[in-house]
């Protein structure tokens, strides 16, 4: 929520959460485990003897699926158990009632495609279980009958158990005269009731990981990327909720959810998705927590032949247990595993990559205009500015303040000009209004949510009374995105983007801060739906954009609430933060949560939402933003201006640098955003996904890497002198890619830092391409030449990407980009063709090569495709090992060997 100081006469009703002046978030608004019914009765449920047995002779096996009816002999109710094998080595478990009473809700268009199934076939068979082959290598799945059990097999180790501890739990559907407990029919949080006409549906499972100490993923939660177990405290929640003024380190639900863990030891990684949209709790337990190093180290010296293994239980409010289980075995085939299921990461525009200049709000259009100028005056680029909801006809999005934003398109084309487009908000709840045309169509077309009378569900939110559009339909969310064309939209250019806020969604008056669970959308109760709620509201904005341009131009849209598969769509951030040290560190384990799946296209507001940040941390903020994949500063509204020129000379320089850094990696951003996009591997990524088998990274959370090839480590403490790194890899070497030094891997880096500092490393062994001519926009670098660095590892051979295209539209999908392998063997630099189907031109050329760890050689040779050859100047300086060959003049899309003799 944004603090509603503008508002708050009209919104005295249940708004005491924002009116608050302490900035702490106030829990009473937010039901721990104990107040929310159904947690608390799952919770209660002790491991040990599961009611639950398979029936054997229910068995049916066809080529793809195997089907077996599970009994719960204490009421005798049977559910319906669905096992597949599926392509890529995962394994599907389905969980339904046999016969319900009415349907229970199935996730839809989270999944691109029903997945491909293969082979399952039985090994063995008795009255105790059954065994069944999963084909790959010797993997099975065991299937115990009594009590049922299910265990993942590979060779000799069991890689998965699920039931092992017997909380396998299915509140089936029934009707209303048996016995009622409390809580199951209805229950009451603060003031408000929720009404539950179909009754207690909660479903749970447990899963036993032996060999596993780390798990990771769950997002969002403002805590560390190492999950921490749940044993004393609240399980971590998933249910999109605007949290106002968020609480770090702790395991309350935040904005956004992806339902996904992925396990890691050094022998292998895993990943569990659980498919379901509902309010759901996660605990985490093993048998490890607690135990000291001093501990750990009597087990190893008396020998415990106790392994490792974390316990972690799945309990959700309704739905069905629809389990994925990605067996890894690396880290890289979890990622293309959960690909494979939810999508890739969307291919975003090349300027999305670029910085984006943000506040609550600017005034009107000459601000816009002025701000744009500061930029312009003290030679920092940016590509977006960023209107929030003061630009509208108050707080009718789709439109513009008659007075502050008269003439738009005038702003627009003024910004186009200059290569720099803008993005305004554009929130899901539309204030009830017979002048407001949204409304009315909205209304009339009966696309509202609606309350469990029937009639349109009405909330508070920022424009007073609002109605919410009911995105879970088709035709709703396509009549939304033909409210973004040119002739409905008024005002907007093709420069102009889209910001989706408070879709989780927020209802100022609502249990939560959200929606009632009893409001409904068609048939469906929104207790089923609320965690997709934010995804379709992103969907249909993206689609809008995409059409509005007649499928040409890629959208970008930015989300507050997400969902697994949210990143097909777009870019999310962490949320209304504060300006505060340690929101800056947290914001490193919270998106690399999020990249652990899926969601590679994270970012934090740089220098914190909510307070007014020192110079300082302001000035750190920016120089580890540079290194993130999302790059937008944004304030408060009632915080003071801190554009990056307002703290004197000296702290305007030092932004100026970061970002301009962040501008001369844009072609490895972009070349790393277009592998995320085909392998769905995340562009920020901790450690262990390079050093699988490196225990130090495991939970390494203040450095990270991003590609392969990148190692950043922000200074995010006050007043430091140094920071140490880890630099990882016996083998490796890594160069600092502002001084050139060498440091071997596999070792604690003491750093000395001024204030001018981002320790970040170059990868010895890899090439990667930069534009260090920076200008106003990533748009007027675009033929620009390239500088290739080269750090070389004597180990092995170098090598790197370079990929181009268009920078804005879908045609890269019709192959018309350019792509290439860039290798350092030898003694031989080439460049060649990695896509010889693809079809693309550039004007940009090589104007620079920048060896690393080189030695001294007596010639330098060009030879291009056509068979010439040329000699090249060069400098070597013997006290760094850095030769710098200038003008090689070669195209950047062009076959050609340098030889260094």
């Amino acid at each position: 929520v944004k603090a509603n100081s503008l508002m708050a006469p009209l919104l005295v009703v249940g708004l005491a959460l924002c009116l608050s002046g302490t900035w702490a978030v106030d829990k009473g608004n937010f039901k721990t485990c104990e107040q929310s019914a159904f947690c608390k009765r799952q919770r209660a449920l002790k491991p040990g003897e599961s009611p639950y047995r398979a029936l054997l002779e229910t068995m049916e096996l066809t080529n793809t699926r195997l089907t077996l009816q599970l009994i719960n002999d204490n009421n005798k109710v049977r559910l319906l158990l669905e096992l597949y094998r599926l392509q890529g080595n995962i394994t599907r478990v389905k969980i339904n009632e046999l016969k319900p009473l009415k349907p229970r809700y199935e996730v839809p268009d989270v999944l691109i495609r029903e997945p491909t199934t293969e082979p399952l076939s039985v090994l063995s068979q008795d009255e105790n279980g059954v065994v069944l082959s999963l084909g790959v290598e010797s993997q099975r799945v065991i299937i115990s009958a009594r009590p049922f059990r299910l265990d993942i097999m590979e060779g000799s180790d069991v890689l998965m158990s699920l039931n092992s501890r017997g909380l396998l739990a299915f509140e089936h559907l029934r009707m209303q005269e048996e016995k009622v407990e409390d809580g199951m029919w209805e229950e009451t949080f603060k003031s408000h009731t929720d009404s539950k006409p179909n009754g207690p549906s909660a479903v749970s499972l447990d899963f036993s990981l032996p060999g596993v100490e780390h798990v990771y993923g769950i997002p969002e939660h403002a805590d560390t990327l190492r999950l921490k177990t749940t044993d004393n405290g609240d399980p971590y929640r998933l249910y999109n909720l605007d949290v106002f003024q968020y609480e770090l380190y702790n395991p309350m639900a935040l904005y956004g959810s992806v339902p996904v863990m992925v396990a890691h030891s050094a022998q292998r990684t895993t990943g569990i998705f659980w498919l379901n949209a509902a309010e759901t709790w996660v605990d985490i337990s093993s048998n490890t927590a607690g135990k000291t190093v001093f501990g750990k180290m009597l087990d190893y010296v008396q020998g415990s032949s106790e392994t490792p293994q974390t316990d972690v239980r799945w309990i959700s409010e309704s739905g069905i247990i629809d389990v994925f289980i990605m067996l890894g075995p690396t880290p890289k085939d979890v990622f293309s595993q959960y690909a494979s299921l939810t999508g890739t990461q969307s291919f975003p525009p090349l300027a999305s990559l670029g910085y984006h200049q943000c506040r609550w709000n600017y005034n009107d259009q000459e601000d816009v205009k002025s701000v744009d100028a500061g930029f312009d005056e003290h030679d920092i680029p940016y590509d977006f500015i960023w209107l929030d909801i003061e630009h509208t006809d108050g707080k009718r999005y789709f439109t513009w303040d008659p007075h502050k934003f008269a003439t738009p398109k005038e702003m627009l084309q003024g910004l186009m000009d200059k290569k720099r487009k803008m993005v305004a908000i554009v929130d899901p709840h539309i204030k009830v209004d017979s002048n407001y045309k949204i409304h009315n169509e909205i209304r009339t077309l009966g696309f509202y949510v609606k309350n469990k009378d029937g009639g349109d569900y009405e909330g508070w939110c920022w424009p007073g009374s609002a109605s919410y559009p009911d995105f879970t339909r088709a035709d709703m969310r396509a009549w939304w995105a033909s409210m973004f064309a040119y002739d409905q939209y008024e005002g907007t250019m093709e420069n102009l983007y889209t910001w989706n806020d408070m879709n989780e969604p927020s209802v100022f008056n609502g249990p939560e801060v959200t929606m009632h669970k009893d409001a409904m959308h068609g048939s469906w109760e929104h207790r089923d739906i609320h965690n997709l709620y934010g995804l379709y509201v992103q969907m249909a904005t993206a689609e809008g954009l995409i059409q509005r341009s007649g499928g040409v131009e890629r959208p970008f849209v930015l989300t507050r609430a997400f969902f697994a598969g949210s990143q097909r769509i777009g870019a999310v951030w962490t949320g209304d933060n504060a300006a505060e040290w340690d929101h800056l560190k947290i914001s490193i384990p919270m998106c690399l949560s999020m990249g652990l799946v899926g969601i590679s296209f994270c970012g934090a507001d740089i220098g914190g939402f909510f307070k007014s940040p020192s110079t300082e941390l302001l000035v750190r903020w920016y120089q580890a933003g540079a290194y993130q994949p999302f790059y937008r500063a944004h304030a408060h509204l009632d915080t003071p201006r801190r554009e990056p020129w307002l703290f004197g000379p000296e702290n305007t320089a030092l932004i100026r640098e970061a970002v301009r850094q962040r501008y001369t990696f844009l072609p490895y951003w972009y070349q790393l955003f277009y592998r995320a996009h085909v392998t769905g591997e995340p562009v920020m990524r901790p450690l262990w996904v390079e050093y699988p088998q490196d225990l130090a990274t495991f939970a390494l959370e203040d450095e990270y890497l991003i590609g392969r090839d990148l190692l950043v480590h922000p200074v995010v403490e006050e007043g430091a002198r140094g920071v140490t790194a880890y630099l990882p890899g016996k083998d490796e070497v890594w160069f600092d890619v502002h001084t050139f030094q060498k440091h071997n891997g596999a070792q604690n880096l003491y750093i000395p830092v001024t204030m001018s500092s981002i320790p970040v490393f170059q990868r010895g062994g890899s090439i990667i391409p930069r534009k260090l001519r920076v200008r106003r926009s990533s748009t007027c670098m675009e033929h620009d030449p390239y500088t290739l660095y080269v750090a070389l590892n004597l180990q092995r051979t170098a090598d790197g990407e370079l990929y181009i295209d268009d920078g804005h539209t879908f045609n890269y999908e019709k192959k018309e980009f350019i792509y290439r392998k860039l290798t350092f063997a030898n003694k031989v630099l080439s460049s060649v063709n990695l896509a010889p189907d693809a079809k693309f031109t550039t004007d940009s050329w090589i104007e620079r090569i920048i060896v690393l760890g080189a030695s001294k050689p007596s010639k330098v040779t060009l030879k291009t495709a056509d068979g010439q050859e040329k000699q090249l100047e060069f400098d070597f300086d013997a006290s760094m090992s850095v030769l710098t060959v200038r003008k090689p003049g070669m195209n950047a899309g062009a076959d050609w060997t340098v030889t260094f003799q």
